[in-house]
């Protein structure tokens, strides 16, 4: 064989060799292409990739994308479209492969930033007392990429105020520091949302124990004494409203009406008048009508009443949550208010019957008058102890 003839043959079986090695010769490889729809997300959260870009000569198809999400996990799409979600944070490389149905390939990758939710850092008291301020601090809380925080406070877990369908982000504070006062005892729940520049938010819920209060309870026992003077001609009268009961307890009342003396030395039969008393909230109405029992003495009229509440226990310790809880709850026990409210007297002139008269005229056709009233009050007095 001629030496030319080999070479040309030689030739052709590395040829041959080089197609088969290829596969034949073909319209070449894809060309692959990757975009993200957030290039900054937060853990829990998905990125949407996009691979459809890609492309491959004809009469060639892209037959499989293979994505590796840079966290471990990897998925096999025959769509160019895919989502994931990442639960931890940090910089993730996402690396797609697209594949055509010859079996060439390509890869392009593109990066992600998982941003991690900020950690909250709570202080409270164990407790505090009703009324008491609790002082609610947040401003240790971390956010791990350096960035500001910004707190919201919600002071009832277990209420929707804002009628969202989610009862912990009311907005009843913001900021790093809250002061927060409950009026009933018991535990009390809430919620506080932190919330990083990013907008990855952290829910805490916090628990704050509200406890009664202890007080002293002293009654002390007082004479208040009420004066009213007065001139009424016949058949006319006067009112008195007062309100001798508030802040205690009445336990007793005395009233003695007192006419004057007339001045003449010779009286006729003596005037008459009446004393009234209505404590509408007592129910309780009576009246009384003037005598002169000695010729020495003034016509006078009296009225009394004793034991209208009982003797309470004094010098103790109670709880409870508030003080004008505890006032209003001993000041108001059932069967132990009366005489609360207004109280109303009433004189009347009934009678003022002729003196001497001079020249057929009446000197004194009235007569001046002087109430007084001494009422026996327990006068309560709270103090708190053991703050």
């Amino acid at each position: 064989m001629a030496s030319g003839s080999r070479a040309g043959l030689t030739i052709l079986l590395l040829l041959s060799n080089i197609l088969a090695g290829c596969g034949g010769i073909g319209p070449g490889s894809p060309n692959a292409s990757v975009e993200i729809d957030r290039e900054i997300i937060n853990v829990g959260e998905s990125a949407n990739f996009d691979a459809r870009g890609s492309t491959s000569p004809e009469p060639t198809i892209i037959d499989e994308y293979r994505w590796d999400f840079g966290d471990g996990n990897e998925k096999t799409t025959k769509q160019g479209l895919v989502s994931h979600i990442y639960e931890k944070p940090g910089n993730f490389e996402i690396e797609v492969l697209v594949v055509n149905d010859e079996g060439s390939r390509d890869s392009a990758s593109i990066t992600v930033f998982v941003n991690e939710p900020p950690e909250i850092g709570l202080s409270i008291p164990d407790f505090v007392k009703t009324g008491q301020t609790a002082t609610l601090d947040a401003s240790s809380s971390t956010d791990f990429e350096g960035g500001l925080l910004e707190f919201s406070w919600d002071f009832d877990a277990n209420m929707d105020s804002n009628g969202d369908g989610d009862p912990t982000n009311d907005a009843d504070h913001l900021g790093p520091i809250a002061k927060v006062s409950f009026n009933e005892t018991g535990n009390h729940t809430g919620a506080l949302t932190a919330v990083d520049d990013n907008g990855a938010t952290t829910t805490s819920l916090w628990t704050l124990r509200v406890l009664e209060r202890t007080f002293r309870i002293v009654w002390e026992e007082m004479f208040v004494d009420y004066e009213w003077s007065g001139y009424l001609e016949q058949s006319k009268s006067e009112k008195i409203e007062h309100f001798p009961g508030e802040g205690g307890r009445i336990i007793s009342v005395s009233a003695h009406l007192t006419l004057a003396r007339d001045l003449l030395p010779v009286q006729w039969p003596d005037d008459n008048f009446s004393i009234g008393i209505d404590v509408p909230l007592s129910g309780w109405r009576t009246s009384s009508i003037t005598t002169q029992e000695n010729i020495t003495q003034n016509t006078s009229a009296s009225i009394s009443r004793s034991d209208m509440n009982s003797m309470p226990e004094s010098g103790i310790t109670v709880s409870a949550s508030s003080k004008e809880a505890l006032q209003e709850q001993l000041l108001n026990q059932p069967g132990q208010r009366f005489g609360q409210g207004l109280w109303e007297w009433t004189i009347t002139a009934l009678e003022c019957d002729p003196d001497l008269p001079i020249d057929d005229i009446d000197p004194d056709q009235g007569n001046d008058w002087k109430l007084e009233v001494k009422f026996l009050v327990l006068i309560l007095r709270i103090s708190e102890v053991g703050i």
